[in-house]
Order: C-alpha cells, then sequence, then structure tokens
C-alpha cells in the first residue's frame, strides 16, 4: 500500500493499552465514523506535516487491521511521555515557618509602591479640594480608607491574587491562562500537543454548567470577540510600561520634595536637578539585577512601615484621635455634599493610596499567595491605615500644611531619619516596579505581542529578575522629561492615577471572565464583583480623565503609542504566519524529488529555523534552489512559545519524522513557557537537541520492534480478502510482512515511512525481524552521530512581508513601513543562542500579502 493510498489515518498511541484486532472497511472517509468522537482527518489529530496536500483517493478496501485501544496521544510526545510527574509551582503547599518568611521578604519586592503612597495622596487631594474645615479632613481620611479597604484588600487580596496562572500574576499571566482554557489566541500556531505539557493542568468546563461551555464556544468562534480580548490585554500592558515611567517619577519626586521641610528655602528647580539625580542613578544601576532584593531590601521596608505606624500612632496621640470617626461612610457623603465638583476631582489624588496593587499580582511569581495575603493583611495594611490616620490628626490641627502633609507631621526630631527611610523606600518602589515592566514585557514578547528585544538574566537563583537594556534607558528618558516638564508632584499624581486604573479597569475585566470561564462560580458573586469594582474605577477615571490637560495627557499619548506598536507587531506576525501555512511547500514534491531533493547531500546536520508548527516552508525551497548542497541530514527546529509559565526541560523537544528514513529530514518544536530562560548557548541547545532526537529514534525503534513481534501468524486471511495490517502508536499502518525498519530504496516511487504496505508476503520469523530492526536502529544513529562530527549549521530564512498593491493604504502603511520598521530593528530569535557566524548561513524571502 503506498502513500497515496493512505489518506486519512487514526492516530492511536497509549501509555496503558492492549493490543485487538478489528475489521473494518479503510476508505478515503474512514474516519468520519471510526471511534465516534475521532477527528475526521486523523493526521490533524498528530500534528501531522502531511496537511491536505497530500491526501489524495484511496481505494476501498476491507482491512483487518490490529490497533490499540486507550486514549490518543501525539506522536509529537515521545519524549514528553518520559515525565515522571506533573510540574508544580515551587511556591504551593510551602510551610508555614517558609509563609512567614516569604511574608518578610514580600516587603521589598511587592509592597514598595503600595507603601510609599502615604508620601503624597493627601497632598494631591487638597491641591484639588482644598481643607476649609475638619470635616473635609475626616471626608478626604475616610474615600481613602475605604479605597484601601475594597480596592488592595477585597479586590487584590482576597479575589484578584487567586487567578493566577500556576504562581504567574499580571495582565499576560491572566490572557495565558484563557488562551489555555478556550482557543483564543489569534496567532494559529496552536497544536494538541500543547495541551499535555504538565504545566497546563486544563480544567475542562463541566457540561452542568451550560453557561461555561456557551461562553467558551462563543469566545472561539467569534474573531472579533478574540480580537477585542487581544486589545483589552494590549492595552493593560501599555498602562503597566506607562506605570514604570510615572512610578520613579512620583516616587523619587515626593520623597525628594519633603527637603521643603527640613530645607525651607530650597528651590523647585534643586528638588527637580535632585530628584534628576536619583533617577539617573537609579536606572544606572538597575543592570546589576535584585537577585538578593528580598532578603536586603525588606529589612529597609519593614523599618519604613514601623515607621510608618509609629508616627501615625505618634500624632493620633498627640493631636485629635477623633479621626477614628472615618471609618463611618456618612462622612463620604458629607465630603461630597460639602465640595461637589471639588470632592469628584479629588477622587484621583484619592485612588493614589491604592497605588501598587497591581504590582501585588505581578510580582507574585517570586512568593506565594498564602505569604503576599499574611504580609498585607498583618504588617502593611494596619500601618498604612496608622499612617494615613496619624496625618488626618495632624491636618485636623494644621490645615495650612497640606502640601506637604506627610513630612509635616513627621516629628522634628525624627524629620532627617525619616527622610532618609522614605528615599530609600521611593527607590525600592521604583526599581521594583521597573523590574515587573521588564517582566511583562518579556510575557508579551513571549506570546507574540511586542517586538523582541535584548533580554539579559539577572539571576540565576530568580528566572524573572530580567534586564532589558533598551527599555530601561527608554523609561529613563521618558521620566527624565516628565519630572523636567510637569515638576510637580499634582500633575504627575493625576498621570499616575490614570497608569494604574487602565491596568485596574483591564484587570477587572480579565479576572471576569475567569470567573465565568474557569472558576464557573456563581453568577451573581460574577455580577457584584464587576458592578462593585469596575463601576468604582470608572468613577476615579472619569476623575482622572478630566485633568488630562494639566500635563498628564504625556503618558495618555505614551500608553497609545505602546499600544499601536504592540498591535501592529501582533497583527504582522499574525499575516506573516498565515501567509507562510499557505505558501509551504508540497509533501509531493519532496517525494518526486527523491532522498537525494535534486541536489548534493553533505555531510552534516543543517538546523533550518522557521516559525511554523506544521508543514515545511517554503524558504527550504528556496535553500534548495540557492544552495549547490545540502546537509545529510536536515532538522526544521521551530521555536514555540506556548501559553504556560515555563516548560521542563524533559518536555521541551517534540520530534516527528518528515519524510521516509532514507530523507533523514526531521521536524523539532522546541518549546518553551513566557517566563523560561533561554541562556544556553548555541553548543548547549544543540547537545539537547541531539540527545532528543536519539531518544526519539530509539523510542521509535522499541515501538517497532514490539509491533513487529508476534507475527509468525497464519496467513489464510489473503484467501478471504483481508490484508492483515498494524496500526502503531504513531497512527501509521504497516504490513506485518515488511520488516518496519528496512531502509527504503529510490525505486522511482515515492514511498512514506509512516504508512507502507506491500503485496503481502510470507513474512520471516519474529527473530529476523527483530534483529533487522536492530541493525537499522544503529545505522541511523551512526549516521545521525557522523552528522553530527562534520559539523552543524543554523540555517535562517528571513521571510518578510509586504502589501500588495491592491491592498488599502492603511495596510500598506502598516505593513510595509511600521512592521518592517519594527521587524528590521528587533532581535533575531537566535540571536539568543549566540551563534558563530561561521555556522550561520542565512537566505531572505519575501511574502505578498
Amino acid at each position: 500500500m503506498d502513500r497515496e493510498n493512505n489518506g486519512g489515518l487514526t492516530s492511536m498511541d497509549s501509555i496503558e493499552s492492549r493490543w485487538v484486532f478489528q475489521d473494518d472497511e479503510y476508505d478515503s472517509d474512514m474516519d468520519d465514523h471510526h471511534h465516534g468522537s475521532t477527528p475526521r482527518n486523523g493526521l490533524e489529530l498528530l500534528d501531522s506535516d502531511d496537511d491536505d496536500d497530500t491526501k489524495n483517493n484511496n481505494n476501498n478496501a476491507v482491512v483487518r487491521k490490529l490497533i490499540r485501544t486507550g486514549p490518543r496521544i501525539d506522536s509529537f510526545d515521545v519524549d514528553a511521555l518520559e515525565v515522571p510527574g506533573v510540574q508544580r509551582n515551587d511556591n504551593d503547599d510551602v510551610s508555614t515557618g517558609r509563609n512567614i518568611l516569604l511574608a518578610f521578604q514580600t516587603l521589598g519586592v511587592v509592597f514598595g509602591d503600595v507603601g510609599t503612597s502615604p508620601l503624597y495622596t493627601f497632598s494631591v487631594m487638597f491641591s484639588k479640594a482644598p481643607v476649609n474645615g475638619n470635616e473635609d479632613v475626616l471626608g478626604a481620611l475616610s474615600l481613602v480608607l475605604y479605597t484601601l479597604i475594597l480596592i488592595p484588600l477585597v479586590k487584590y487580596v482576597l479575589i484578584v491574587l487567586w487567578a493566577n496562572d500556576d504562581g504567574e500574576g499580571g495582565t499576560f499571566a491572566l490572557y495565558s491562562l484563557l488562551c489555555r482554557h478556550a482557543k483564543v489566541n489569534l496567532l494559529p500556531n496552536q497544536l494538541p500537543s500543547d495541551a499535555r505539557i504538565s504545566g497546563f493542568r486544563l480544567k475542562v468546563p463541566s457540561p452542568e454548567l451550560e453557561r461555561s461551555l456557551k461562553l467558551k464556544e462563543r469566545l472561539e468562534a467569534s474573531l472579533t470577540l478574540k480580537k477585542l480580548l487581544l486589545m483589552l490585554v494590549l492595552a493593560g500592558t501599555a498602562m503597566v510600561i506607562a506605570d514604570g515611567v510615572v512610578t520613579p517619577a512620583m516616587s523619587v519626586m515626593s520623597a525628594v520634595g519633603g527637603l521643603r521641610v527640613g530645607v525651607p528655602g530650597i528651590k523647585q528647580d534643586q528638588i527637580v536637578m535632585i530628584s534628576v539625580a536619583f533617577l539617573v542613578i537609579l536606572f544606572s544601576v538597575q543592570k546589576y539585577g535584585t537577585s538578593k532584593v528580598g532578603l536586603f531590601l525588606g529589612p529597609a521596608l519593614f523599618i519604613w512601615f514601623c515607621s510608618l505606624g509609629g508616627i501615625g500612632i505618634y500624632n493620633l496621640i498627640k493631636y485629635d484621635s477623633r479621626v477614628w470617626k472615618a471609618f463611618n461612610p456618612v462622612y463620604i457623603y458629607y465630603y461630597f455634599k460639602r465640595n461637589s465638583t471639588k470632592a469628584w476631582s479629588s477622587l484621583g489624588g484619592c485612588l493614589l493610596c491604592a497605588t501598587g496593587s497591581e504590582a501585588m499580582f505581578a510580582d507574585l511569581c517570586y512568593f506565594s499567595v498564602r505569604s503576599v495575603q499574611l504580609t498585607f493583611v498583618f504588617l502593611v495594611l494596619p500601618c498604612l491605615l496608622l499612617g494615613y490616620l496619624g496625618q488626618a490628626a495632624y491636618l485636623m490641627e494644621n490645615h495650612a500644611d497640606t502640601t506637604q502633609a506627610f513630612f509635616s507631621s513627621v516629628p522634628s526630631g525624627a524629620f532627617w531619619p525619616v527622610f532618609l527611610i522614605a528615599t530609600v523606600a521611593a527607590l525600592i518602589a521604583s526599581r521594583a516596579m521597573t523590574t515587573a515592566t521588564f517582566s511583562c514585557i518579556k510575557q508579551s514578547t513571549a506570546l507574540g505581542c511586542f517586538p523582541r528585544l535584548k533580554i539579559i538574566h539577572t539571576s540565576r537563583k530568580f528566572m524573572g529578575q530580567i534586564y532589558i537594556p533598551v527599555m530601561n534607558w527608554f523609561l529613563l528618558a521618558l521620566s527624565l522629561v516628565m519630572v523636567c516638564s510637569i515638576s510637580n508632584i499634582y500633575e504627575i499624581g493625576n498621570a499616575y492615577g490614570i497608569a494604574e486604573l487602565g491596568v485596574m479597569m483591564m484587570t477587572t475585566i480579565l479576572v471576569t471572565i475567569v470567573m465565568l470561564l474557569i472558576w464557573q462560580i456563581n453568577i451573581i458573586i460574577v455580577l457584584s464583583f464587576v458592578v462593585i469594582f469596575l463601576g468604582l474605577e470608572l468613577v476615579f477615571f472619569s476623575s482622572v480623565l478630566c485633568s488630562v490637560g494639566d500635563g498628564s495627557w504625556i503618558i495618555l499619548v505614551f500608553a497609545i503609542v505602546l499600544f499601536f506598536i504592540m498591535y501592529i507587531w501582533n497583527y504582522g506576525s499574525k499575516l506573516k504566519y498565515e501567509t507562510e501555512v499557505k505558501q509551504k511547500m508540497s509533501m509531493d514534491l519532496l517525494h518526486e524529488l527523491g532522498p537525494n531533493l535534486g541536489t548534493i547531500r553533505a555531510p552534516g546536520i543543517g538546523l533550518l529555523y522557521n516559525e511554523l508548527a506544521k508543514g515545511i516552508p517554503a524558504i527550504f525551497g528556496h535553500f534548495l534552489t540557492t544552495l549547490p548542497a545540502v546537509h545529510s541530514m536536515i532538522i526544521f527546529v521551530c521555536i514555540k512559545y506556548v501559553p504556560v509559565p515555563t516548560v521542563p526541560q524533559n518536555e521541551r523537544f517534540l520530534f516527528r519524522r518528515v519524510c521516509p528514513r532514507s530523507y533523514h529530514i526531521f521536524r523539532c518544536i522546541a518549546r518553551y513557557g513566557y517566563k523560561d530562560v533561554r541562556k544556553e548557548n548555541h553548543q548547549a541547545f544543540e547537545q539537547l537537541l541531539i540527545e532528543s532526537l536519539e531518544k526519539f529514534i530509539r523510542r521509535d525503534a522499541q515501538e517497532r520492534s514490539l509491533e513487529s513481534d508476534g507475527n509468525g501468524g497464519s496467513d489464510s486471511e489473503e484467501e478471504h480478502g483481508f490484508t492483515r495490517v498494524l496500526v502503531a502508536p504513531n497512527g501509521s499502518f504497516y504490513s506485518l510482512g515488511v520488516p518496519l525498519l528496512a531502509d527504503f530504496k529510490d525505486t522511482g516511487k515515492a514511498v512514506m515511512e509512516e504508512s507502507t504496505s506491500e503485496e503481502l508476503k510470507p513474512g520471516p520469523s519474529s527473530e529476523s525481524l527483530l534483529s533487522d530492526a536492530e541493525q537499522s536502529f544503529d545505522k541511523e544513529l551512526s549516521f545521525l552521530r557522523k552528522a553530527k562530527e562534520s559539523g552543524v549549521v543554523y540555517l535562517l530564512g528571513h521571510g518578510n512581508i509586504r502589501a500588495k498593491k491592491s491592498s488599502w493604504f492603511i495596510k500598506k502603511l502598516f505593513i510595509n513601513y511600521f512592521y518592517a520598521f519594527l521587524r528590521k530593528n528587533c532581535r533575531r530569535e537566535i540571536a539568543s543562542l549566540s551563534v558563530p557566524h561561521t555556522h550561520l548561513m542565512q537566505v531572505g524571502m519575501t511574502y505578498m500579502v
């Protein structure tokens, strides 16, 4: 049975299964009724390279098949089957002592931003609504208290932290979580084998919950909803990066601004210059990493929070303890009744008390959920509440000191120590936010939504500690522009509010979808969550938008520019991938060329890098027509990022044969999670790849040796019009009368290794078949090792896209100019392997889209 008689075979494999015989009519429509739920094309289930371009009409025949029963597992997953257990988050199920230690370390990483908010919250609020009496102080304090309780505590600590992606937090972690439970990713490179990575841990929506199933189907079926979801994620990410600009500016300016209290004669220009110096130093030392950030900076933040609480207690005792009445929310009503629109405009300043809430979620990767919750509930929140109560108690008797509410409320004898620790805390908050921004950019790059940039991993212990030089200096430049052009913390505070609220609203929407699709909780709870928190955030957002003309428009424009950069990159990448899929080479063409591929096969291994997860890239044909010879062994390598935080090393590489064995052509998919560190050099990568390939060949030979065992049965089936055929674990059909690992000779007609058959002849004994299998395996392994000794060369195909002349003007603008500029200046995928130029061979190709 030759290649063209195997159009729609069904894949079968199982770890625990048994061999059974089954008579079936074998024709081109077999898979429409075979095994009920089996996909129509079994090759699609295999993630096969042989797509529709290799399917032909099959002759009807009655076939006696030897099949395996059990769950279907992709033939790509030979190496993945060796995984001994399930990948787990390191912070799961930790002991109480460990939780306490982690809780202390979280201070230096997670809570720096929210911990420095007392430096500027009241100052910004009262710049919009000046204090006219004690009722205004109580009203503003009541607003701050309930904002702290509702947003950081209830929303983030008690709800959002649980929506983590196996310990990873942030906007793209939520998007990754949704991509795993529903096919909402616009880039069409998903494979069924991705779902069998141990980190997926899918919880398929229960059939009893019709709402979850309907939402899943609606998301997967609607291209508009997929695009809308992506745009929400990109908008949230743009706001996170914008937050990385405004956080250092706001934190440093507010801390240095305390000099006005300690040094009354200091001028604004001098404060700006000192702030600029601090910012330059801050971003200059960013490249040294924060591998010990929790242990070194935790004590500093602990001292800061203790100082905050101590000062609050001192002021409550010394001044007016009636501020405890602010826990009565009626004072919020009185505040708005007295100040009307001024109170509404001060909401942007009130929100600043909750800044850093998103950082608790984004920086979750370093700590357990429980440790973050413990730290916030038992240390951070009480100290913050005491700090705000103490400032309000001071302001009850000093209405004129609202411009520097925090430093004015510090006892005179403790001013300089507190100023010093406040400045350190501000620098810690800025540094942590910048690192979180780098992490967000890395996640978006891995999921195809940001141009590739040079990423330096600064820690061997914490894989999330990274440094991106280009973005570091870019953020510094924008922070300096903001400090020098706006120069007062009131307008910077408004910009801060815009960035924070943008992220918060996107997180609320995404967590709502998680509640509906994954958690499957009561609809009343979901509606309560979205109405309360999205409604509250929209009210705050309306306040900050009305003050956007004061200078905070800069951050809004920056976020919009970032959004368009990410959207154009994703749009161009999607078009490029779809075009490469459409123009991939036909398998029939390779079969006609024969094992020599119509050229000379020189000793060595050629690693052809491409982005296709299926099929033979068109760039390979370009190599065949351009180069005088190709390597004796070709491996198509696809670097693929999957929507999980990490992929275990022993699940990294997936292999399959692309052509008959005599062609020596393989496909390798190297899978990485969005948090994985790609620090291996090209030699280490080659070694891992070759070892995995040897393992694949060995497992392949073992499976076929088992299939050939017990072949001494009667041939009486021939007399009745039956052919005895073996269905192998990879879904292939084999005649039991043919040595399964025998070398294929070029007889003028291409023969596929995965589906071979001949006229049934008296078969050799099982011992003979086993001997042939072992010899063939040794021969193939020897061929691989000799090819490796001859050298490994990286074949890079630079595929570019250009819009057709008939395309719309906007499409031409996006593709021919914006996307082309981004692609030309981004980092190549191969660059992270540090391959010497002597091992590189490059060919360019342009696709019209």
